[in-house]
């Protein structure tokens, strides 16, 4: 398995996760009134000030809201400022095969990826035409011939929709739909450390037995935590780092951008 950095099992990694980005063809797209290309790029911005040295970055689905090949063209021109590997997986308004005439000629698509003394594994869970997501035979296969494959290694688990309740009850239907199929392979593979998503525009840091399950805001507008109906909350777009220690520890944070005026507009084109 090629690594994406010089790093050795020794050095510590350090991984950014941007999610959930929706970004539109039109550089004035907007979702619910926001402007989600200028906020990608101010969370982009806040991401180079803060850090300098990224071994990895992690998309981590919806960087589309409008499935076109521009908009994918346009994140992978935005992210280019990081100047860090990086990897995609598709969220539900992605459109796949547009994902991958974007990437062509990229590793952005390749699922496994060894760093330092970690490996990431990234599963698509995207069902076409679903808000819910849906682990395939194939991806739950992926997984446990990537975890198998690296018994020495520490394991990160990525893809979009949430596998636990968050609880948002709006968002109970709309997350994975067949955790215990993922959970089957994880509970086998006592290296897995920690499972990452998005989906759910927000920060979610909480513990499954030995493995941690987090999930971060998304890089436009959030989503109210534990609210009862759908609602958009007043917290600024933002982003995750994660540092992975050689030893299997993690150290993580969400960080947002400041000074962000948003009025959010509940009439306009819907999330």
């Amino acid at each position: 398995m090629p690594s994406v950095s010089t790093l050795t099992t020794a050095d510590p990694a350090l991984l950014v996760q941007l999610s959930d980005s929706h970004l539109f063809a039109e550089a004035d797209g907007t979702l619910l009134g926001m402007n989600t290309r200028d906020s990608l790029q101010k969370v982009i911005e806040l991401v180079r000030r803060q850090q300098p040295q990224i071994d990895l970055i992690i998309a981590s689905g919806d960087i589309s809201q409008d499935g076109t090949l521009e908009s994918y063209q346009q994140f992978r021109h935005l992210t280019r400022r990081l100047d860090a590997p990086a990897r995609w997986i598709p969220g539900n308004h992605d459109e796949p095969q547009v994902m991958a005439e974007a990437a062509v000629q990229s590793a952005l698509l390749e699922p496994v990826v060894d760093i330092g003394n970690w490996r990431v594994t990234l599963l698509d869970s995207a069902v076409p035409g679903s808000v819910p997501g849906y682990l395939q035979d194939e991806q739950l296969q992926l997984l446990a011939r990537s975890l198998s494959e690296a018994p020495e290694r520490h394991h990160l688990v990525c893809f979009h929709h949430h596998p636990v309740s968050i609880g948002c009850p709006w968002m109970e239907p709309i997350g994975l739909r067949n955790p215990d199929g993922l959970f089957a392979v994880l509970d086998r593979f006592p290296q897995v450390r920690a499972v990452l998503w998005g989906h759910v525009h927000q920060e979610i840091d909480q513990m499954r037995d030995d493995v941690r399950l987090l999930a971060s805001p998304s890089t436009c507008i959030q989503f109210e935590p534990r609210s009862e109906d759908f609602k958009v909350g007043e917290q600024a777009p933002g982003y995750r780092w994660l540092r992975l220690m050689p030893d299997g520890q993690i150290e993580t944070g969400v960080e947002r951008v400041t000074g962000f005026d948003f009025q959010v507009d509940y009439g306009s084109n819907g999330y």
